[in-house]
């Protein structure tokens, strides 16, 4: 399995164990974590939620092969695809959410992270969000929410050239807590995640609630907006050269593109 689920100590551990494809994500990890996101929540045990990836990536985004196989549906329907399930179930996880990023995070790697609550990288980390350069559009509302942590210029520099970044960085423009040295990352995030062992789940719920709920509305509707233009992206002309330029190994011309 691809995904591997566990819980110990109060932490419901959500393992992306891909390596072989350094950790792209398919269709059917999509609903594993959601199933476990989902989970977590019901679980009376559970106090906290740590995901984490293989040492040396934290996960290459989307399996593009897989993605182009199942592709989310047009317009509304694209909602009731895995991938934006899993990112409503992330959104709607009422405990807290610890990630670990021990290397690449690419695409959706880097903007899940969003909606984490603490996010510890390491030294080795790469993040990077290269939507446009696959003829696509940015998603998981990182279009609102990268240009109030970093800026209008550095955010344009993220989506629009899909500019590649540092865990150091990443913790400079708030969307890391901090960057560790790689063999340090997992277990600094799941020492934190114990941490809600000893403190109030019910008041714990009520803060993270009160600390996500100003930008709740504008999130879900600017999800739903990139949705479904990355729905639609995935089928233009622009994506097909982009994707066939990948499998040909081999760099994409757009020039024939107004």
């Amino acid at each position: 399995m691809s995904i591997k689920t566990a819980t110990l100590n109060g932490v419901a551990t959500i393992e992306i164990a891909r390596p072989e494809k350094k950790n792209a994500l398919t269709v059917a990890m999509y609903q594993a974590m959601t199933d476990a996101l989902r989970g977590a929540v019901a679980d009376s045990a559970v106090r906290a939620v740590l995901i984490t990836g293989q040492p040396g990536v934290f996960t290459s985004g989307n399996d593009i092969e897989d993605f182009m196989a199942r592709p989310p549906g047009q317009g509304s329907d694209a909602m009731d695809s895995p991938v934006f399930l899993f990112m409503r179930a992330l959104l709607e996880c009422d405990k807290p959410v610890v990630a670990a990023v021990t290397g690449a995070a690419i695409g959706i790697g880097t903007t899940m992270l969003l909606h984490c609550d603490f996010v510890y990288v390491s030294d080795e980390a790469r993040l990077a969000m290269p939507f446009v350069s696959l003829g696509l559009v940015p998603e998981y509302a990182s279009s609102l929410l990268l240009p109030q942590l970093m800026g209008q210029a550095r955010a344009a520099e993220k989506l629009l050239l899909g500019d590649p970044f540092t865990g150091a960085e990443a913790v400079d423009c708030g969307l890391a807590n901090a960057v560790l040295p790689a063999a340090e990352v997992v277990g600094h995030a799941r020492r934190v995640a114990e941490r809600f062992n000893s403190l109030p789940p019910g008041a714990v719920r009520e803060a993270k609630q009160l600390l996500r709920a100003p930008q709740r509305q504008a999130i879900l509707q600017t999800i739903r907006s990139e949705g479904e233009l990355f729905a639609k992206r995935l089928r233009s002309p622009e994506a097909m050269e982009a994707f066939q330029a990948f499998f040909q190994k081999r760099k994409p011309d757009f020039s024939k593109f107004d």
